[in-house]
C-alpha cells in the first residue's frame, strides 16, 4: 500500500514544479477541502499586542482625528493670546518668537511620527495577512470549482453514455 503524502510534502511540490499527478491533487483537495483555511485576522493579530501596540494606536487614533487638530490649533491659538495680549510684559511664560512653543511642537513630533509610524507598520502586517488569507480562501475556491468542474463533466459525460444505451435500446425495439 503507498504512503499518503503529508500536507507539507504536497505543499512542497507546488512550491517546486507545480507537477503533480492525479492522485496527488486529489489528496490536495481532500486536505483544502476538509479543513477551514480561513483565518480571522483581526483576532490574531489582536491576541499578539503588546501594550506597546496598543498605545501605538491609540496614540494614531486620538492624533488623526479632527478632534485632535481642533484641540491642538485651540492650544496654539491660545498659547499665542496669552503671550502676546493676555500677559503683560516681563510676566509673559514665552515671548514673541515663541521659543519654548516651537520646543514644545519638535518635541511633540519627534515623538508623534515613530508612533504613528510604528501603528502603521503594525497595519501594513496585518493587511499583508489579509492578503495571504484572500490567496488561500482564493486557491481553495478555485480547486473546489475545478473539481467540481471534472465531476459535472464525468456526470454529463455518463448521462451521453446512458443516453446512447436508451437509444440503441429503443432502436432495437423498433425493429
Amino acid at each position: 500500500m503507498e504512503k499518503r503524502k503529508t500536507k507539507k510534502e504536497i505543499v512542497q511540490m507546488l512550491l517546486k514544479n507545480n507537477s503533480m499527478d492525479a492522485k496527488d491533487e486529489e489528496e490536495l483537495l481532500d486536505l483544502l477541502i476538509d479543513q477551514p483555511i480561513s483565518i480571522d485576522v483581526d483576532k490574531q493579530e489582536e491576541a499578539k499586542m503588546t501594550f506597546g501596540d496598543k498605545v501605538a494606536d491609540k496614540v494614531s487614533e486620538i492624533a488623526g482625528s479632527w478632534g485632535f487638530i481642533l484641540g491642538f490649533s485651540s492650544f496654539l491659538i491660545f498659547w499665542v493670546v496669552l503671550n502676546t495680549v493676555l500677559l503683560k510684559e516681563g510676566h509673559r511664560i514665552d515671548e514673541y518668537p515663541f521659543i519654548l512653543l516651537n520646543l514644545l511642537l519638535s518635541c511633540i513630533a519627534a515623538l508623534q511620527a515613530p508612533i504613528i509610524m510604528m501603528s502603521q507598520n503594525r497595519q501594513a502586517e496585518k493587511d499583508s495577512l489579509r492578503n495571504q488569507n484572500d490567496y488561500r480562501t482564493d486557491l481553495k475556491s478555485e480547486l473546489i470549482l475545478e473539481s467540481l468542474h471534472d465531476d459535472l463533466e464525468s456526470v454529463l459525460e455518463n448521462q451521453k453514455k446512458i443516453l446512447k444505451y436508451i437509444e440503441g435500446e429503443n432502436n432495437e425495439k423498433k425493429k
